[in-house]
């Protein structure tokens, strides 16, 4: 497995980083297929869809997956989610399985993404896997422990895989809250992959057709880094308001719609977003 060696290594390692997002005209591109300027079925608004984006989602409302789905098929608008760099921490092969965890401790989310088309007039898409990795409480990816300063066991693939998306275009992947590291707000990395060949617990060949990144809302974000283990991490944390990614564009731009599990922040929160891509 090899990692990518982009600038977003910088970041890791306390340099300065540089504004390393795509222009905004190409990074969130609005695609009105059939008219329409905003995607509103039953009062509930689509994350991923062309909307009045905002920059916080609330963190109380459930998005019905298939009712999102629903509003992509029939209505024909969606829009393409914001395509960034990989960051240098991402791996060939990885595992395809839903829950991503290996015991590491931290804050349960359940990621639900719905996948949509927009080759296919938004249509949902199926068999699309879906990868995604991110950092520990500590703000260490395995396969490079150390970057953040802490010392732990390696074993190369902790926080790392993806599911296989089903007819409906979603797909249910289970991990924790990442934690934070210099010069990068708390986010997760995303791929969408098609065509891949299923092995015995990876997969091989396919085609990437969206790298994307994801964030969350920051006052969640505040209290879950203020109790264990994230409180243990030291590391200066940087605002999504600072981050060099984001870039404020709401749900196209990789920001969660979270919903808590229960009365605790300890006792995790849902995590879901709709993913606009184009196969073609």
């Amino acid at each position: 497995m090899t990692g990518n060696t982009e600038h977003d290594e910088q970041q890791h390692n306390g340099q300065q980083p540089g504004r390393h997002r795509r222009d905004k005209g190409v990074q969130r591109r609005r695609v009105l297929i059939g008219g329409g300027t905003a995607a509103v079925v039953g009062g509930l608004a689509v994350a991923g869809f062309a909307s009045a984006d905002t920059g916080t989602q609330a963190t109380t409302t459930t998005t019905d997956s298939t009712a999102s789905t629903q509003a992509s098929a029939s209505s024909g608008v969606c829009t393409l989610n914001a395509e960034v760099t990989e960051g240098p921490y991402s791996l060939d092969g990885a595992l395809v399985r839903e829950d991503i965890r290996e015991e590491k401790e931290g804050v349960e989310v359940q990621y639900t993404f719905t996948v949509v088309d927009e080759a296919n007039d938004c249509a949902p898409l199926a068999d699309a896997l879906v990868e995604l990795w991110h950092c520990d409480a500590l703000g260490e990816y395995s396969g490079f422990v150390g970057g953040n300063g802490h010392t732990e066991d390696d074993n190369g693939t902790f926080l790392r895989g993806g599911q296989m998306t089903d007819s409906n275009g979603e797909v249910n992947i289970t991990s924790i809250w990442p934690g934070h590291y210099v010069s990068r707000a708390v986010h997760v990395h995303m791929r969408v992959h098609t065509d891949v060949t299923l092995t015995d617990d990876s997969y091989t060949g396919g085609e990437i057709i969206h790298t994307g990144q994801l964030f969350f809302d920051p006052d969640i974000n505040t209290e879950v880094q203020a109790i264990s283990p994230y409180s243990d991490n030291t590391t200066k944390e940087t605002s999504l308001a600072d981050d060099t990614i984001y870039d404020d564009g709401g749900a196209s731009s990789g920001l969660l719609t979270l919903t808590a599990l229960g009365s605790s922040v300890s006792d995790g929160y849902t995590a879901t977003l709709t993913v606009g891509v184009s196969s073609s």
